[in-house]
C-alpha cells in the first residue's frame, strides 16, 4: 500500500480512477476505510484519493505537540505529490473541517469543498466552551476500546454494518496518541475566517444528525457559494448510513460546477 514521507510523517494513500480528483477525508478517529461506499461508486468517473490523517490508520505521527494547521499542510503536500493541482475537498466532520482550513489556507487547490455533519469551531456556544475543555481532560482517563464500542453503538442504528468498522477503526489508535490529537482536533478553530471560502460548496446533513446541525446551518449562511442538503435515515456517520444519497449529490454537485453558464 503506497505511503508517502510528508511534514516528517509517513501517509498513507490511495488512488482509484481517473478524471477529476476529489479528496476524502475521514473523521477524527476513524481511517480511509470510511470512504468505500463513495470509492467504489465513484471511481469510475472521477480520480478518487483517500488518505488516513496523521495519527490515524496508517499514517504515522511524529513525537511531540500536534499542531492542527499539519493537517491541512500533510493535505496539500499530498496533493503535491501526487501532481494534482486543484481537487474537490470532501470530508466528514474532522475531515471536513481540514477540508475547510485547507480551501482557507491554500484556495488554489480546492476546486469545491463538501463538507459533511462538519463544524468549523469547537466553541460555538457556550455550553461548548464548558463541555469541550472538560471533554479534552476527561478524554485522558477512556480507553479506546470504551471510546470504540460507544462510538459504534451510537452511530449504527441507520447500517449495522459501521459498528465493526468503528470498533476496529478507534481502538487501533493508543489512548496516548489519542490524547494528543485531541487536543489539536478540538482546538480547530476557523469561524474567523469563513468569509475567504470563495469556492462552490456542498453541505451534507444526517436528517438524525443533531451533533453538527446547527454548525452546518450557519456555515450555509457565511459561505457565500453554499448549498444544504438534509440526508435521509443518516446520522453523523452519514456517507456510510446513506451512501446512495449521498454519491448521488456529490456528483450532482460536481456536475453542476461543471456545466455552462447559460445551461444553469
Amino acid at each position: 500500500m503506497p505511503t508517502v514521507r510528508i511534514n516528517n510523517v509517513d501517509l498513507f494513500y490511495e488512488v482509484k480512477g481517473t478524471g477529476e480528483a476529489i479528496v476524502f477525508t475521514h473523521g477524527a478517529s476513524w481511517d480511509h476505510r470510511q470512504w468505500q461506499p463513495q470509492i467504489e461508486a465513484l471511481s469510475n468517473s472521477y480520480k478518487t484519493i483517500c488518505w488516513d490523517v496523521r495519527g490515524h490508520g496508517q499514517s504515522s505521527l511524529p513525537e511531540g505537540k500536534v499542531d492542527s494547521n499539519d493537517f491541512s499542510d500533510d493535505l496539500v503536500g499530498l496533493l503535491a505529490h501526487l501532481g494534482v493541482k486543484q481537487a474537490h475537498l470532501c470530508g466528514l466532520s474532522m475531515g471536513g473541517h481540514i477540508s475547510l482550513q485547507t480551501a482557507i489556507r491554500y484556495p488554489e487547490t480546492a476546486r469545491s469543498l463538501i463538507l459533511i455533519g462538519t463544524p468549523y469551531t469547537n466553541t460555538y456556544n457556550r455550553f461548548e466552551k464548558i463541555v469541550v475543555p472538560i471533554n479534552r481532560f476527561s478524554s485522558k482517563f477512556i480507553p479506546m476500546s470504551m471510546l470504540a464500542r460507544m462510538q459504534a453503538k451510537t452511530l449504527s442504528k441507520f447500517n449495522a454494518d459501521n459498528e465493526h468498522y468503528i470498533k476496529d477503526a478507534v481502538s487501533a489508535i493508543s489512548l496516548s496518541r489519542w490524547i494528543r490529537l485531541w487536543n489539536a482536533i478540538s482546538r480547530m478553530e476557523s469561524g474567523d475566517h469563513l468569509h475567504k471560502v470563495n469556492c462552490q460548496t456542498l453541505l451534507l446533513q444526517g436528517d438524525h444528525d443533531t451533533m453538527i446541525e446547527r454548525q452546518q446551518e450557519d456555515l450555509s449562511k457565511k459561505i457565500k457559494h453554499s448549498r444544504l442538503v438534509k440526508i435521509k435515515n443518516a446520522h453523523h456517520a452519514t456517507n456510510l448510513d446513506n451512501p446512495k444519497q449521498v454519491n448521488a449529490e456529490i456528483i450532482k454537485h460536481i456536475t453542476s460546477i461543471n456545466l455552462p453558464l447559460d445551461s444553469l
